[in-house]
């Protein structure tokens, strides 16, 4: 029995596609490896040396944690390597992963939000604040300066904390690289 010009035709596209799959020339993103300039999304859960969860992009892992907010969205994170969109420790982390791949590393403050500086802290005078009462210890507020933490009130002024809440830590992040760009 003989083959028609349309069977022909679509046997020979068929082989030539296995051939080309098969050969590499097509990209099947097996084997692909993040780089610098990558887009890329990743599923993590950032902790402390002592276990503590601190942030996850996992739903699941936030309610086990006890840190579950229904205000935030539980998607993978989406950020181009090397851009500076993420601390450095974890941008130089995603370097090299293959998608699927998952590992721990651990972040020295250097890598992430810095070493915690006392320079940072400053008494400024209650009348400069521009509330209507005083701040209570604990609350923390944005300015064009950037966040602070209210650290100590009294009568005249409030000393406030411009460091980042996790600078002078050293944090633990277990990454699973879901997709390159």
């Amino acid at each position: 029995m003989r083959a028609g010009r349309g069977e022909t035709l679509i046997i020979c596209i068929l082989l030539f596609g296995s051939i080309l799959f098969g050969s590499g020339c097509a990209d099947s993103g097996e084997g692909k490896v993040a780089k610098t300039g990558n887009i890329v999304k990743v599923d993590y859960t950032g902790k402390f040396e002592n276990g503590t969860v601190f942030d996850t992009s996992v739903e699941e892992t936030a309610k086990e944690a006890g840190i579950y907010t229904e205000q935030k969205n539980y998607v993978p994170l989406t950020f181009t390597v090397g851009a500076g969109q993420v601390i450095e420790g974890f941008d130089n982390a995603v370097i090299g992963m293959e998608v699927g791949e998952e590992k721990t590393v651990t972040i020295p403050p250097e890598e992430a939000y810095g070493e915690y500086n006392e320079t940072l802290i400053l008494a400024v005078p209650l009348d400069g604040l521009g509330l209507s009462e005083p701040p209570e210890i604990g609350q923390t507020f944005s300015s064009p300066y950037g966040k602070f933490k209210v650290i100590d009130v009294n009568e005249t002024h409030a000393t406030l904390d411009f460091n980042h809440e996790l600078a002078g830590k050293t944090l633990v992040f277990d990454i699973k690289l879901i997709s390159i760009q």
